[in-house]
Formats: C-alpha cells, sequence, structure tokens
C-alpha cells in the first residue's frame, strides 16, 4: 500500500515539476524530467520522470524578442488570410497560409491570420507564439 501511495505521489511530483523546468528551458525534455523525478522520488521518480519530461519537454522555446519586434512591426499584406481553424500554439498552420521568413532570422517565419500575428517554425509550420 505504501509504495502504491509513493509511487502516485512520485508521479504528480514529476509531472508538476517537469512542467515548470520545460516552461524555464534550462532543463526539459526526457533528461530534465528524470533529474526532476530523481530529486523528487528516487529511482522510481526518474523513470516516471523521464516518461513525463519526454512530453512535456517538447514545449516549443520561445522566439527571441527581436523576432517578435520584428514580426509585431512588420506590414500587413494588402489581401486578408482568413481561416475557419482556430490558430493554437504548437499546432500547424493550414497548408493554404503563405509564411513569410524572418529576415535577420531563418528559424523563424511569421504570417497575419484571422488579424493575428503569428510566430512559426518554417519546416513544420507550427505556431510558436500568438502575438497580440
Amino acid at each position: 500500500m505504501n509504495a502504491r501511495l509513493i509511487v502516485g505521489a512520485a508521479t504528480v511530483a514529476a509531472l508538476l515539476s517537469g512542467a515548470a523546468f520545460a516552461q524555464s528551458s534550462t532543463v526539459n525534455g526526457a533528461a530534465g524530467g528524470a533529474v526532476t523525478g530523481a530529486i523528487v522520488g528516487g529511482p522510481v521518480g526518474a523513470a516516471v520522470g523521464g516518461v513525463a519530461g519526454a512530453v512535456v519537454g517538447t514545449a516549443i522555446d520561445p522566439p527571441p524578442e527581436k523576432v517578435v519586434t520584428y514580426v509585431r512591426e512588420a506590414p500587413a499584406p494588402s489581401a486578408k488570410v482568413v481561416v475557419k481553424e482556430k490558430v493554437v500554439v504548437g499546432q500547424p498552420l493550414p497548408q493554404t497560409v503563405v509564411v513569410t521568413p524572418v529576415p535577420e532570422n531563418p528559424k523563424y517565419a511569421y504570417a497575419i491570420i484571422n488579424d493575428e500575428r503569428v510566430i512559426v517554425e518554417p519546416s513544420s509550420r507550427k505556431v510558436i507564439q500568438v502575438i497580440n
């Protein structure tokens, strides 16, 4: 009975602390989750934390402020792009949306959809940030 309680507590703690590590982007992914799990729950926590960290660690790091500023100030195209789908961070844009590379940082691109400016990863078209 006590073993189940310990494993359950370690699982919850690893999930929560893994999320905190992923958000700070200092240590994330499976390694970060394993370290956090080991600190919280010992060997069992390391195993659980590694799995939880692998899931949580796939979060996308925010773009540099220079990229955000560029996208915020870039001139809007004359034609408006409207899509039915909700623009969600972590989800790819529809293939019909044209993305424009950020000139000084080709790791990022942007689009203006439904009057919202979004920063995307060009290769996967995943939304990294929505700028309001």
